[in-house]
């Protein structure tokens, strides 16, 4: 492209900005959105893709025209950067579609075992038991942390208690049942 042929381009382009000029736009038209869709195709794009983001291109032509600027790049540099970048934005968005079916997360869980049942049953009665010798603000905070999800500032809301005496009983809370399981299980 030669410096004429720039310029040429460069002021239909201000046309549109200016004026939202529709017959610069129609020529600015017709002359890139055939090379775009060339070299995204060459980008390996299906055509029916190509063509897709080539008519986003021109709709951002449209509207943010004025926000190019002819003493930085020329409008070809400035419609083929947009280009790639959409170009990458649209693979990056089916990249995040595309899931595995085969990953180990989304298997269902294998059966359980009767004996791995009766150990969790056991696990969890002496997990039961020892939250039972928990003083009763300890048990209240541990529940409203675990069992009701809430966070440690929901709780001092809730209670009117101070942010550091919740976090002070849960931590107590912990090293008690800390102890009394290890004593269980010694």
């Amino acid at each position: 492209m030669d410096a004429e042929e720039r310029q040429r381009f460069a002021a239909l382009a201000k046309a549109v900005a200016d004026d939202r000029d529709q017959q610069a736009f129609s020529i600015l038209f017709d002359y890139f959105a055939p090379r775009l869709k060339a070299w995204l195709m060459r980008q390996k794009m299906t055509p029916g893709e190509a063509e897709e983001l080539v008519q986003e291109i021109m709709i951002v032509l449209w509207h943010k025209a004025d926000l190019y600027d002819a003493t930085r790049s020329s409008l070809s540099t400035w419609l083929f950067r947009i280009a790639r970048n959409r170009r990458i934005d649209m693979q990056r968005r089916a990249n995040t579609r595309i899931f595995d079916e085969t990953d180990p997360a989304l298997q269902p869980p294998a059966d359980i075992g009767a004996e791995e049942i009766i150990a969790n049953d056991d696990r969890d009665a002496r997990i039961r038991a020892a939250v039972g010798q928990l003083p009763e603000e300890q048990r209240d905070m541990l529940r409203a942390a675990f069992f009701l999800g809430q966070s440690h500032s929901e709780i001092a809301e809730s209670t009117g208690l101070p942010l550091g005496t919740v976090k002070s009983r849960i931590r107590l809370a912990f090293g008690k049942l800390r102890k009394v399981l290890e004593r269980e299980i010694a």
